[in-house]
């Protein structure tokens, strides 16, 4: 029987989903929108609000699903194709809300929104939920804490290259500005935080 409350050390996975294996520096998931969406802060704000929100209602959505749904009855195969229609939901949910009431957000973020269906960091996500066999507390922490760990990546990628280009400093422009900013960010969390074996 999965169990509900804690099993795990949520601290451990707080420090997991947030620095030590961060989806964007050390699973290097997500990069599509980290590439497209790091020249503005405003738009990096907007996605890292809108990934963390869809992470965190996909482990909390998922895993039930996943143990009291399609394990049990055998049918673990069709987890990919339940997870990603419980984040499409979602997906369209966050895009009609944004939509709604931040119109120039929405214009900003453009293709990049509804791709989050496709964002492999989210799928990520609840696949690891399931693969770590996280309690359900554990997993809606981890959710949760990866979308952060999105998020502080991106807002700070964000702002260095705003620096940067408010500058004048052309040298790492487009791609491989990111790609610089996100080299640097690694070493700095991987020399301070170190690797946990999860």
């Amino acid at each position: 029987m999965p169990s509900l409350l804690p099993t795990e050390n949520l601290l451990e996975i707080v420090m997991t989903g947030i620095f030590t294996k961060n989806f964007l520096l050390v699973y290097f998931l997500g990069l599509c929108s980290f590439l497209g969406l790091t020249k503005e802060t405003t738009s990096s704000v907007g996605m890292s609000v809108a990934v963390t929100f869809v992470m965190m209602m996909a482990s909390i959505i998922t895993w039930p699903i996943f143990h009291f749904i399609l394990a049990p009855h055998g049918l673990e195969f069709l987890e990919t194709i339940c997870f990603i229609l419980v984040i499409a939901s979602f997906v369209q949910l966050t895009e009609f809300i944004i939509r709604k009431h931040k119109p120039a957000l929405y214009r900003s973020l453009g293709i990049y929104l509804p791709l989050i269906t496709t964002n492999c960091a989210v799928l990520g996500v609840v696949l690891l939920n399931v693969r770590q066999d996280f309690s359900y507390a554990g997993s809606i922490v981890y959710g949760i804490s990866a979308g952060l760990g999105y998020g502080l990546i991106m807002l700070v990628t964000s702002g260095i290259r705003e620096k940067l280009w408010q500058r004048g400093v052309d040298l790492f422009e487009g791609f491989t500005g990111a790609f610089f900013v996100a080299a640097l960010l690694s070493l700095i969390i991987v020399n301070y935080f170190g690797v946990i074996k999860f």
